[in-house]
């Protein structure tokens, strides 16, 4: 049977064409699984609690994804820098169903642990640092290496004074609390009290003041210490927490600032119910010769943020104050218009706040119109 020169070359080409497909590349070595060290470890330390945070790792150290996850060790030393884990200070399991999680790249998923620091490295190591790392393992238990490393200061912390307080008054919340009476810091540190407020109807705490407690700590001041918060809004229910603050210096850096634990916070209903100062400084002058008589009033102005304004009442011998505006008068001055000859008046002046307190009478001035 004789083939065309046509046939025979479709037949070499697909036979090339087959050829090339089949054709195999080098194996590729199996994936170690090794799980790439987190680089964003995070501390941050309240009293004896240190709370570590990281990413939780998606990829191997050979670029792969993460189909296993094994336990993450947590690693802490103290003054010198870590070197490879150690003996753990704990562990972190993974998170339940990680291997069949779909992971996006575009989102992290995070781990936490919290470490509680034995008081006696505290206090042998006080004004040292500790060093944290954390180190992820495969469920073959090898890891990478250790995360990139944090320093917490290990200075001891204070437990929060006694008989913290806040009361509303006319100048603003008084906070107090109770100094103790016996030492409880330790000298070459100093002490802050901090104060914190937030609002009953939102979550978020504000700093309201630091103030100096290194005496207080010291157990030289004894008794009663306090702050008086004038920046607050009257007619708002707030909350109050404190921490003792304990601040250690380091040469050439930003002072490292821990605080202890909270007081237990207090709550406030900042009410006024308190009336603008009375005034004060009163006096009447008549004046009326050729035209229409009429008695001017001049006070010293009250100070307060709230003062809405001034009321001005009059009174005959023997008769009761009667108010003479009808509207709250804006400036310490009155003119009194609505007199008669041969009368003798008394007046007297009060001050009246932006949620209508108001305050008691002044004292009076009398004048006579001829």
């Amino acid at each position: 049977m004789k083939i065309s020169v046509a046939k025979f070359l479709l037949a070499v080409g697909a036979l090339i064409w087959l050829c090339g497909c089949a054709s195999i590349g080098p194996p590729e070595a199996p994936s170690l699984e090794l799980p790439k060290p987190p680089a964003d470890l995070h501390a941050s330390r309240k009293g004896d609690k240190v709370t570590l945070t990281w990413t939780i790792p998606q990829r191997t150290t050979d670029r792969q994804s993460m189909r296993y996850l094994g336990k993450t060790d947590i690693c802490r030393g103290v003054a010198t820098a870590l070197k490879q884990c150690g003996k753990p200070v704990g562990e972190v399991a993974p998170p339940v169903g990680f291997e069949a999680k779909k992971k996006p790249a575009a989102k992290k998923l995070t781990a936490s642990f919290v470490d509680t620091l034995p008081a006696p490295l505290e206090q042998e190591h006080a004004m040292e640092f500790a060093s944290y790392a954390v180190e992820v393992l495969n469920t073959a238990g090898r890891g990478a290496g250790i995360s990139n490393q944090v320093r917490v200061a290990l200075v001891p912390t204070l437990a929060p004074f006694g008989d913290f307080s806040a009361h509303i008054s006319a100048q603003g919340v008084m906070i107090s609390w109770q100094c103790p009476s016996t030492a409880e810091g330790r000298s070459g540190i100093k002490y802050l009290f901090r104060i914190y407020r937030r609002l009953e109807s939102s979550s978020s705490w504000n700093k309201v003041a630091d103030v100096d407690a290194t005496q207080c700590a010291m157990g030289a001041s004894g008794g009663i210490s306090s702050f008086l918060d004038q920046t607050f809004e009257w007619e708002n229910t707030y909350f109050y927490r404190g921490a003792v603050v304990s601040v250690i210096e380091v040469p050439g850096k930003t002072a490292v600032e821990i605080e202890g634990d909270d007081a237990a916070e207090v709550k406030v209903f900042a009410h006024d119910v308190f009336p603008p100062t009375v005034p004060s400084g009163l006096q009447a002058v008549f004046s009326g010769q050729g035209q229409q008589p009429f008695i001017d009033l001049i006070w010293a102005p009250v100070s307060a943020a709230d003062l809405a304004g001034y009321n001005v009442y009059r009174h005959e011998a023997g008769s009761a104050p009667v108010k003479l505006n009808t509207e709250l008068v804006r400036t310490p001055a009155f003119r009194d218009s609505q007199v008669a000859p041969g009368a003798t008046y008394f007046y007297s002046v009060s001050a009246m706040d932006q949620r209508g307190n108001e305050s008691g009478k002044s004292e009076e001035a009398s004048e006579s119109v001829p």
